[in-house]
């Protein structure tokens, strides 16, 4: 451990003499017999610890261990003591104020060595601690920046449908994704997925979901094709890792064609107010099952009609008396609201509403289509 930075204050010449010679020769140490003057120096020499007497004449030990914390914020503190008078009292206060330790006089200079190698080795392992938190949250940071950029603008139209779509994770990292993507001259294309886990491992995994989505355009992002590049991106993962998705298509020559791998079912409201469900058509995309296990279905989709999709944090949200938002209340909201974005807001308001303050264990993400006349 390099040498630190100590601080002695007593207004007895011989105690600073005998605490130099004790740390001295692994250590810089500066000491005065002024309280006054130790303030005065104490900025600029920047001393990792300070061992100061209790009892001085221009102030005590207390009061100048909370001016030197003023001075130099994280400063380190040993208090001393040669007086036999209220000794419990003394340590009971010291412990209060937060000094590393208590140490009474005539001490051992074995102890004392030790006491300070211990609170220097202590500060340095707390320093070290900080330093990795902060390359931690950078890299988090940078991760989090990451994620959001595979995420589209939440307002978008393509070739006249109107996409929306909302995210609002649980942590930096979260494990939902939607995408959008125009298909040729007349057609769009969008998905949403909810990877298995949290945090680094899950956004790795919608980063997966997104190569698999954008990598579809050469089939003009059929949704079996949108499926199959995602599973078979996920060939050298194990089978606790999995997705959850929908992948539709929309044009007006064909209205609506979708998958939907093991995830929430989808919502259609059409020109009236009913709503369709638009349940799985295949299992979740995992190497438990082979390729090939999913299917598509086509509905119309005329002027009036409206896609909703979203994750099953939407609908399995719990109130303050642990009951499920439900896609009940996801459908009731699909007929009264107009789709788009206000529609989005509107479920994660309510969704907000239903849980009563109590933490949404699960990310929120939906997604609407409609055409744009």
């Amino acid at each position: 451990m390099k040498p630190s930075r100590l601080l002695i204050v007593d207004d007895e010449p011989g105690m600073l003499r005998a605490v130099e010679r004790v740390l001295g020769r692994r250590h810089q140490v500066v000491s005065y017999e002024s309280p006054i003057e130790a303030l005065n120096h104490a900025k600029e020499y920047d001393p990792d610890l300070a061992i100061v007497d209790v009892r001085m004449p221009q102030m005590d030990g207390f009061e100048l261990m909370a001016r030197l914390r003023a001075v130099v914020p994280g400063i380190d503190i040993i208090l001393m003591t040669g007086s036999a008078s209220e000794p419990d009292q003394k340590l009971i206060r010291a412990v209060r104020e937060n000094a590393f330790y208590f140490i009474q006089k005539p001490f051992d200079s074995e102890v004392l060595r030790t006491l300070v190698e211990r609170c220097l080795e202590l500060r340095h392992l707390a320093d070290e601690n900080r330093r990795h938190v902060r390359r931690l949250e950078g890299e988090l940071s940078q991760a989090t920046a990451f994620q959001r950029s595979l995420l589209p603008q939440e307002e978008n139209v393509i070739n006249g449908f109107r996409l929306s779509g909302r995210y609002q994770p649980t942590s930096e990292l979260g494990g939902d994704f939607f995408d959008f993507a125009r298909v040729g001259r007349t057609g769009a294309a969008l998905v949403i997925a909810d990877v298995s886990g949290h945090g680094v491992s899950a956004a790795m995994l919608t980063g997966i979901v997104k190569a698999g989505f954008r990598a579809a355009q050469v089939e003009d992002f059929e949704p079996v094709a949108v499926v199959e590049q995602v599973y078979a991106s996920l060939r050298s993962f194990g089978a606790d890792q999995f997705v959850t998705m929908i992948a539709a298509r929309l044009s007006n020559e064909k209205g609506l064609e979708f998958v939907n791998a093991g995830h929430p079912a989808g919502l259609l409201t059409l020109p009236g107010g009913r709503v369709e469900l638009l349940e799985t058509t295949g299992p979740i995309v995992s190497q438990v099952f082979p390729a090939g296990s999913w299917s598509a279905e086509a509905r119309p989709f005329t002027p009036g009609t409206s896609l909703l999709l979203y994750t099953d944090g939407i609908s399995e949200a719990r109130s303050p008396t642990d009951e499920l938002f439900g896609e009940e209340r996801v459908a009731e909201a699909a007929r009264r609201v107009d789709g788009g974005g206000n529609l989005l807001d509107h479920l994660l308001s309510e969704v907000r509403d239903w849980s009563g303050g109590r933490p949404i264990l699960d990310d929120l993400t939906l997604v609407t289509a409609a055409t744009t006349t």
